[in-house]
């Protein structure tokens, strides 16, 4: 299985409010408690929960629905909304 091609934007993590499996990720302002705004990253990146791995995802919850591109494809589209959500292309 290929490595999930994350540039690491940070968008989802901006917009952890949004889904109920993240929303105890939130600081207060619908942004991961984790990201540091000063250098638009994880501060915890190597050891995100699980709900932020997309590799661990389609483990636990897809494998049976899905191959490993069809998987990827279907959260690259999502990355993609969920950038144009928060201003980015």
């Amino acid at each position: 299985m290929s490595e999930f091609p994350c540039n690491r934007c940070g968008a989802c993590c901006r917009q952890v409010y949004r889904a109920q499996a993240t929303q105890h990720l939130d600081r207060g302002d619908g942004t991961c408690r984790h990201y540091e705004d000063s250098n638009s990253a994880c501060s915890i990146y190597n050891e995100r929960p699980e709900v932020c791995r997309v590799d661990r995802q389609y483990e636990l919850h897809y494998a049976q629905q899905f191959s490993w591109a069809e998987f990827v494809q279907l959260n690259l589209d999502a990355c993609v909304i969920i950038r144009q959500t928060v201003g980015e292309k």
